[in-house]
């Protein structure tokens, strides 16, 4: 297990400009992959990308499972996200108070308003480059860590910043509200590989 530590807002590596991977082989991109994780996994979270752990590269990971602060009807696998391009968004957006590891350690929770539906393009861990339509909290986690990767937290995009909480009221005022189930829920999930 390799456990990161993950970088706080305020840090020049959130920031910083992140590299475009070209050598799949490079067993550098192997360990940075199991260090995203095993600290996303360690941490409770369900993405994480490479700046959070100071390693600037164009890498993200996702696996939106059930954890402490996300109760899911439908999860997703782990999947790798290098050189991410996202080519779609919807004009359908709504709104999910989002965390982030490198805010607080994750304690703080905001609302942020996204499209619901995006299309993504990026290569996997092997260098396949494929394709992923989806909504529902994949999207949101997608959106979010694509963010990193463009050096944007998402207390940038809160909509209403009285509306900040500590993860505590999240847990105990939002995750259970039929409008948070709702926006979070997965409906589609087309993967296509394209090559």
């Amino acid at each position: 297990m390799a456990v990161r530590t993950t970088i706080q807002i305020g840090h020049p590596g959130l920031k910083a400009k992140n590299k475009v991977i070209t050598d799949f082989s490079d067993l550098k991109l192997r360990q940075l992959i199991t260090d995203l994780r095993d600290s996303m996994l360690t941490n409770d979270l369900i993405g994480i990308a490479a700046p959070q752990i100071a390693e600037n590269y164009q890498v993200f990971v996702t696996e939106p499972r059930q954890t402490a602060a996300r109760k899911l009807e439908k999860t997703d696998k782990f999947r790798v996200y290098i050189n991410p391009k996202i080519t779609f968004f919807s004009s359908e957006k709504s709104v999910i108070y989002e965390g982030c590891g490198s805010v607080l350690n994750g304690l703080l929770f905001g609302p942020v308003k996204r499209p619901r539906e995006i299309i993504i393009s990026a290569f996997d861990e092997k260098g396949k480059k494929f394709q992923i339509h989806t909504d529902g909290i994949l999207a949101r986690v997608i959106q979010h860590e694509h963010d990193h990767l463009q050096g944007i937290e998402f207390t940038e995009k809160v909509l209403d910043y009285r509306k900040l909480m500590h993860r505590d009221f999240y847990l105990e005022r939002i995750k259970h509200l039929p409008e948070t189930i709702a926006a979070a829920k997965i409906t589609k999930l087309e993967y296509k590989a394209l090559q």
